[in-house]
Parts: C-alpha cells; sequence; structure tokens
C-alpha cells in the first residue's frame, strides 16, 4: 500500500514546500490541494499527516466540511530530498513563482485603483472641510464655473487673442470670491466645463517633475491637464 501512496505522497510534499504558508490538504473547486479529493489520494494524505510529513497550520470551516491547511513538516522535506528529483522540485517551485507573480500584479492594480478612490475622496474632503469651520454653505457650482468663464475671458482679452490660462493665475483670480473656492472646488468647476464643451483644457507637455505648482493640476483622462482657455 505505501508503494502505492509514495507518489502521490511526494507529489504534495514537493507542492507543500513551495507553500510555506499553507496550502489546503485536498482540493476542491474554489482551492488547489496537496492532493486530489480522490478516492485513492484521501488515504494518503491521511498516510502523510500520520507520519508526520505534513504540519497542519490552520483549518477553515465552511458549511459542514472543515478544510486543513498544511506545509512541509523538517521530517517531509528530509522525506522528499531523499526521494524525489531534484528537478521535479525545482520546477514546483518556479509555478508557484509564476502564480504569485500573477497574484502580485492584481494586488498593485487593486491598490492603485484604492489609491486614485482615496485621492479623490482626499479632494472631496478638502473642499468640505473650510465649510465646516466657517459654517457657511459653498458656492454652487454652477455659479463658480460661470466666475471661472469670466476670468478666462478677461485673461484672452489681455492679449487680444486667445491664450492658453494657467490653472494657478486661474484660481488665483477667483480669490476675490467670498466664500474663496477650494482647490477641489476649482477642479469640479473645471471638469464641469470641460464636459459641457465650454472650456478647452490642455495638458502640461515637459517633464512632470518640472511641474509648477502641481497641487492646481487637474486629471482628465490620462493627461495632466495644466492650461484652460474658452472654446
Amino acid at each position: 500500500m505505501a508503494d502505492k501512496f509514495t507518489p502521490l505522497i511526494l507529489d504534495a510534499l514537493s507542492r507543500a514546500a513551495a507553500y510555506p504558508e499553507g496550502c489546503a490538504l485536498l482540493a476542491t473547486k474554489a482551492e488547489p490541494g496537496l492532493f486530489p479529493a480522490t478516492a485513492t489520494a484521501r488515504p494518503a494524505a491521511k498516510k502523510a499527516l500520520d507520519d508526520g510529513l505534513l504540519t497542519v497550520l490552520r483549518t477553515a470551516t465552511s458549511g459542514k466540511s472543515t478544510a486543513e491547511f498544511c506545509t512541509a513538516s523538517p521530517k517531509g522535506l528530509a522525506y522528499l530530498m531523499e526521494r524525489a528529483s531534484p528537478k521535479q522540485v525545482l520546477e514546483d517551485f518556479v509555478r508557484v513563482l509564476e502564480e504569485r507573480r500573477g497574484e502580485v500584479q492584481t494586488l498593485l492594480k487593486t491598490a492603485d485603483r484604492m489609491a486614485a478612490s482615496l485621492a479623490g475622496m482626499t479632494e472631496r474632503i478638502q473642499s468640505v472641510l473650510p465649510q465646516v469651520a466657517t459654517g457657511r454653505p459653498p458656492a454652487p457650482e454652477t455659479e463658480l464655473a460661470e466666475r471661472v468663464m469670466t476670468r478666462l475671458a478677461d485673461w484672452s482679452s489681455r492679449g487680444g487673442v486667445t491664450r492658453d490660462c494657467p490653472l494657478p493665475e486661474l484660481f488665483r483670480s477667483l480669490g476675490t470670491l467670498d466664500p474663496a473656492p477650494t482647490i477641489g472646488m476649482f477642479h469640479d468647476a473645471l471638469r464641469q466645463l470641460h464636459d459641457e464643451r465650454r472650456v478647452y483644457l490642455h495638458p502640461y507637455t515637459g517633464p512632470l517633475y518640472t511641474l509648477p505648482e502641481p497641487a492646481y493640476a487637474l486629471m482628465i483622462g490620462h493627461e495632466v491637464s495644466y492650461y484652460a482657455n474658452q472654446r
């Protein structure tokens, strides 16, 4: 019987060695496992546990079933090195490494989405905090948007031709409003005007590390907008 179990146990130990944090003892539809959930593999898994080749790190209960998560014990690693092909062990490690690389890439994408969401929430909070401190309601977005259009018209008229207005200059020109808008409110007004196709927003074309006063720049799509003018 031991000879029948040996290939299954060696294969499971090879996988367990690549999962020091633990892997399900028996495979399920949702979880990869050290052993397939078959009538032949189940007693092999029990023998590996009884012989001390695997260490149970934790258990997880779902409904009426309890899954054991195991890794190779020192005895199991020694057993594996004595009987298994080093090439096979290395191939299993490489396979797990590729799987983990895909998991890390997915986590990084999720982290990027969370960072973008947090940045948006921070901007919204910054636009509300001054109103909480003063007890005054913010200027309506539509009114602020119209003020932005007036300032852009004034800016263009200075040179006699349509000129791009840097966003820091445009924001500072709104400082006479009472209450003065926050950068977040300013950006919301620009987005509204952009969506209504009333302004052009142009990107900063130099290296981002040379961007002056980056707090006033506005992300539109994949571009960092830094200039505005009337359509």
